[in-house]
């Protein structure tokens, strides 16, 4: 019923942002490869195109059939789709000089527009694209300019049809929400009805039909994702759901038994199991990020299956993925994306392992959880709490792992944490975390060379962890932190800060 939005996958890493953006005015969407349309249109009142990682000049370009969209529902399309309905209708669409990308700012927005109601000159933007339109299509409006994009944004006369080369689903739109809710409440019409309410009350309905009367096996981590799918679970099934929270060996210090008790009052039937040995005897030597990836993801799901064994008539595996997880890894919906990095719990199961895979929430954003988590009535310092990666410090260890670079690094995540919590900052901070750098440098400790590690501190801002910029923290708690961490942790002589947005880094080092 809240089917009110289609969106057209072309690849782009954006694709479920779009989604998120469009959820976040309480209007339901649904994302689509192209290449895999729905047959029956007729229960969406609005169709959005993404960008991709695709020129329309190419060869095989992404080329789907509008003929039954274009002119008959309204229909927004962004960068990639943009530049599709400017070269195939008319347009012209030409490599840009240089690569546009990054911030931007209009310099010219049409007046007594709808698309553009409360958007004014200089409002900044987001662009991401190496083709520009030079040309519209036939029977277009400019309707935006920047400074070096002028025909930013168009319309169609006579249709409800909009076209836009930067992304107002990226948080650095600043207006971007304004002109999604323009186009889809004020010019498509759509109801804004579909809530965290009707998410739960859905989800709970569906878990009930589709796992029945199986017994559920759940990864805990203790983060917010696996908490919030515990409890939506539990509604659904209730005893029927069996949490196992794993020592991999790489939890951050003392999380094991700290997490272990933040479950008691939650009525939740959780098991320790204490598989440090076997993750760091199957990482040693080991060194390259995306190998260690997959050996601590083949390592949990065989904890999961020697647990599994244990839970007479276990039919399913429940994992806490949320889709920053999935489209890093997977395309979106079957689409082209690109694979940035495998996460461990994304990818389905072994042939070995009889359980069925249940992810309640593959397809929300973090904020998205934690709103989920609200309207469940959960304890708000386990939804405050920042995202920590699945493979834990396997990934902020850069190099291969040991058990004393593993303890290096508890020591100085915990000095850097806990100091976040003490200055009040901590709640300011989407994610925070230290990484253990494979270079050791000179330092002068006490009238004597040194020779140890180096250890970067990295904080960002974001809402999603699909965008993020790193945050300015005060040179006071920097000074006193590195301080701190030299002084008490052996083996580090040199403390660095990450002063990269994402993109083009990413939030983890590996």
């Amino acid at each position: 019923m809240h089917n009110n939005v289609l969106i057209l996958d072309f690849g782009s890493q954006y694709t479920q942002l779009i989604a998120r953006r469009v959820r976040e005015l309480n209007i339901y969407s649904d994302i689509k490869p192209y290449n895999n349309p729905p047959e029956d249109l007729s229960i969406y009142k609005a169709i959005i195109l993404s960008g991709s990682p695709h020129s329309v000049r190419g060869d095989n370009v992404p080329h789907p059939d509008l003929s039954e969209i274009k002119g008959k529902k309204p229909l927004l399309a962004i960068c990639y789709g943009a530049q599709y309905l400017a070269h195939f209708n008319g347009g012209n669409v030409a490599p840009s000089a240089t690569r546009e990308y990054g911030r931007a700012n209009l310099s010219y927005t049409k007046e007594n527009e709808d698309f553009l109601d409360g958007i004014d000159d200089g409002s900044q933007v987001w662009m991401s694209h190496s083709d520009t339109i030079k040309k519209l299509p036939d029977g277009a409006v400019r309707l935006a300019s920047t400074h070096d994009v002028e025909n930013a944004a168009f319309r169609i006369e006579g249709e409800k049809t909009f076209g836009i080369q930067f992304h107002p689903e990226v948080y650095h739109t600043k207006d971007g929400k304004k002109i999604l809710e323009n186009f889809l409440v004020n010019i498509a019409g759509l109801q804004q009805d579909w809530t965290p309410d009707a998410f739960v009350e859905t989800t709970i309905e569906e878990l009930k039909e589709k796992i029945g009367d199986d017994k559920v096996i759940l990864g805990l981590s203790g983060g917010v994702d696996s908490s919030v799918a515990a409890m939506l679970l539990h509604k659904a099934i209730g005893s029927h759901l069996h949490c196992i929270f794993v020592n991999n060996g790489l939890l951050r210090k003392n999380e094991f038994d700290s997490v272990l008790d933040q479950y008691k009052d939650m009525g939740l039937n959780v098991k320790g199991v204490d598989a440090s040995a076997r993750f760091l005897d199957a990482l040693k030597g080991e060194s390259d990020p995306e190998t260690k990836r997959k050996i601590i993801g083949r390592v949990f799901i065989e904890v999961f299956d020697d647990e599994a064994h244990q839970v007479e008539n276990a039919k399913w595996l429940a994992q806490g993925t949320i889709y920053p997880d999935r489209i890093e890894s997977v395309s979106a919906s079957g689409g082209p994306s690109a694979v940035i990095k495998s996460h461990h719990n994304v990818g389905g199961l072994p042939d070995y392992m009889k359980l069925k895979v249940v992810e309640p929430l593959q397809l929300l954003f973090k904020d998205e959880v934690r709103r989920v988590g609200k309207n469940l009535n959960m304890d708000p310092a386990i939804l405050g709490r920042h995202p920590f990666p699945g493979p834990g410090l396997g990934i902020r260890i850069l190099g291969d792992i040991t058990a004393e670079k593993v303890s290096i690094l508890q020591e100085v995540d915990a000095i850097f944490i806990d100091g976040l919590k003490k200055w009040g900052l901590y709640d300011k901070v989407w994610q925070a975390g230290a990484m253990l750098l494979p270079v050791n440098s000179v330092g002068v400790m006490g009238d004597e060379r040194t020779y140890e590690k180096c250890v970067a501190l990295r904080a960002v801002e974001s809402t999603d962890g699909m965008t993020a910029d790193w945050v300015n923290l005060p040179y006071e708690f920097l000074q006193k932190t590195s301080n701190d961490i030299i002084n008490k942790v052996k083996g580090v002589n040199r403390v660095v800060y990450d002063i990269s947005s994402k993109p083009p880094a990413t939030i983890e080092w590996e």
